[in-house]
């Protein structure tokens, strides 16, 4: 599903412009990014959590030089879904 999948579907189901709904989706999505740029995690219940994970300094490989590159500790941003998010994710998709 693409955004304008999302948008069409909101759009939809609840009657509004997608105009409406594309900003206030974009406006949501800007939210996040803000957050999380600051530090701050943001917290859905029932949906997840997007949170800013540190990751520690390593040793890396470059492969076609054959060399080891240290790469620097980093933040990277990250979602966890909620208990009742990844339940219906399992129980509705079979495996294959």
């Amino acid at each position: 599903m693409t955004k304008a999948d999302l948008v069409s579907n909101i759009s939809d189901q609840l009657g509004i412009d997608k105009a409406d709904v594309q900003a206030t989706l974009e406006c949501f999505m800007k939210e996040i990014i803000i957050s999380l740029e600051k530090g701050e995690n943001v917290y859905l219940r029932g949906f997840g959590s997007f949170v800013v994970k540190k990751r520690a300094e390593k040793t890396g490989r470059n492969i076609s030089k054959n060399i080891a590159v240290k790469i620097p500790a980093h933040n990277i941003p990250s979602f966890k879904p909620a208990k009742i998010f990844v339940k219906g994710v399992k129980s509705k998709i079979p495996v294959s």
